[in-house]
């Protein structure tokens, strides 16, 4: 069987970067609710697409270096976004097999997990909070997921071709 070709390593490290310079760039007051889980959304995709490349390490690094730039508790996002890599690890093989619309609704579950975990912590550390905005992110991620995949399909398909 032919192997698919592969995406360099610094394109899948400049996405996450990207993603997360994303994930900090400020919004007003009344839009942060609305933010897109961009860094999870990333960190989705090339755990599906390079499982054997990208994983949990990955999750750890750019969780760390999100505690950094926000200032949270240092090993706060690492812990979060570690976990969400390990969930993907473990729906990997049964992800690829599924439509556009069957991610979306994965995604929402693995993104709608890992805000769950996110706002417990919050609330250990102190930040209590009793509604449930905290996982609109989630679902407009969901919503961008098949724009995302389908256009990084592209983009490798390209990069691939040259």
């Amino acid at each position: 069987m032919a192997r698919a070709p592969t995406v360099p390593l610094l394109i899948v490290w400049f996405s996450l970067v990207f993603a997360l310079c994303l994930q900090v760039m400020p919004l007003a007051d009344g839009w942060q609710v609305y933010r897109p889980e961009w860094l999870g959304l990333m960190l989705i995709y090339w755990c599906m697409r390079t499982p054997d490349r990208v994983g949990v390490f990955h999750g750890f690094v750019l969780g760390i270096l999100l505690d950094l730039i926000e200032g949270t508790a240092l090993g706060q996002h690492a812990l979060i976004y570690a976990f969400l890599a390990f969930l993907s690890a473990l729906v990997y093989p049964r992800f690829r097999a599924y439509s556009l619309v069957q991610q979306s609704a994965l995604v929402l579950v693995l993104l709608g997990l890992v805000q769950l975990m996110a706002q417990w912590l919050r609330t250990i550390v102190g930040d209590f909070s009793i509604h449930l905005a905290f996982l609109i992110p989630s679902l407009i991620s969901a919503l961008l997921w098949p724009w995302l995949a389908t256009m990084f399909q592209a983009l490798e398909r390209r990069l691939t071709a040259s």
